[in-house]
């Protein structure tokens, strides 16, 4: 099956009960034994439930992986990757990544006696140098948020030995644009919150690997510390994601349009979005993804505060959180998503309080480029 294909039918038979087309909301906590022990492979819905079953083989099999261990949030799946790792084992890490990610790493895991070392990826020699004998995980977002810059998945794949897992967050580009288990990794990680859901209207994550191993361990984590869906999220998930292929190719298209006109507008400073062919690493993501994704970040010249008064002059851009949903949003990072990493820290890996970040929906590009137009005008005479 193709990939659209399998977005519509990939786990999703039709109910073995009543043939119902769509895969039931299985909205209970418990299961009816024949004996003890005797079952249909369901005792406890926190252990397993057929419509999270069901959602955990669709968004597997859109990753070309074997097993998929859904989540109630992005950051569930996360701590469940982490979960691989034991006191005194170390992890390099992408340096420009989701706030929440770093909070978790650099304030909970911590405290655990896990080791993390930030890197700027997009620089493989900047990865190798910072191995060490106990280095066990190469935690990869790319592209990266908010500053969009790419790492070469096949060249830290590369760098990995015998015991080190690459665990790669695929929420910005989506499996429709990039396939990591394909280039080498051994984990994908998605907040299905944002582009798997689709509509702003469920929070979710999940993990999907080709490796046994590490999917048991997962699954084990998953049950034992109980971070799973429901199963009307597990649900509502599953139908956003049969519409991933058609929504991610008018937020691209949409997002390229945006981007374009952002370079060419004379108030911009820089412009951050790897389908641009000034993107430092524009070869390397048309070699790695097959499209650029939804998501632009840019700065405007002048004071930094230019940044948050543009934030709150658009029409169809929200001011607000989160990403990937069919409206468009305008987020200030420093002040929103990555608030939990220190100023300096966030201003070094280039997340000024000048930065805005935009999850470009899918209306239409020509009202979206109209809406920037408008708002950057509005701010202006402010700088007069």
């Amino acid at each position: 099956m193709r990939f659209a294909t399998k977005a519509i039918h990939a786990g999703q038979g039709a109910d073995p009960t009543t043939g119902a087309t769509i895969v039931p909301i299985y909205q209970t906590s418990t299961y009816t034994q024949d004996a003890v022990g005797e079952h249909k492979g369901f005792d406890y819905s926190r252990t397993v439930n057929p419509t999270r079953v069901a959602l955990e083989r669709q968004l597997a099999a859109l990753e070309n992986g074997r097993y998929g261990s859904a989540f109630a949030s992005g950051m569930a799946a996360t701590a469940a990757v982490l979960n691989l790792l034991s006191a005194g084992d170390h992890a390099i890490v992408t340096d420009d990544l989701y706030g929440g990610t770093y909070r978790l790493f650099s304030r909970v895991l911590v405290r655990y006696g896990l080791e993390f070392t930030y890197v700027d990826m997009s620089d493989p020699g900047a990865v190798r140098a910072a191995i060490r004998p106990n280095t066990k995980l190469f935690w990869v977002e790319t592209p990266t948020n908010p500053m969009l810059k790419l790492v070469d998945i096949r060249a830290v794949c590369g760098l990995r030995t015998s015991g080190q897992i690459v665990a790669v967050d695929n929420t910005f580009a989506t499996p429709y644009f990039q396939q990591p288990l394909e280039l080498g990794a051994d984990i994908v990680v998605h907040s299905t919150t944002k582009y798997i859901g689709g509509h702003s209207d469920v929070v979710g994550g999940v993990t999907i690997t080709n490796e046994k191993e590490f999917a048991d361990t997962i699954a084990f984590h998953q049950n034992a510390v109980g971070g799973v869906p429901n199963a009307f999220d597990a649900w509502l998930t599953m139908r956003g994601a049969k519409t991933l292929a058609l929504r991610m190719r008018e937020h691209e298209r949409n997002a390229q349009a945006v981007a374009e006109f952002l370079a060419g507008h004379t108030e911009v400073e820089k412009v951050f979005y790897p389908g641009l062919s000034s993107h430092p690493q524009h070869d390397l993501a048309k070699r790695q993804m097959t499209g650029f994704g939804g998501m632009v970040s840019f700065t405007l010249r002048g004071p930094e505060s230019r940044a948050l008064d543009l934030a709150h002059r658009m029409r169809y851009f929200s001011l607000a959180e989160s990403l990937g949903g069919v409206e468009s949003l305008v987020c200030h990072p420093a002040r929103m998503t990555h608030g939990s990493i220190p100023k300096e820290e966030r201003e070094r890996r280039g997340v000024t309080d000048g930065l805005l970040r935009l999850s470009v929906g899918i209306e239409e590009a020509q009202d979206l480029i109209d809406d920037l137009r408008d708002a950057i005008a509005a701010t202006v005479p402010a700088l007069r």
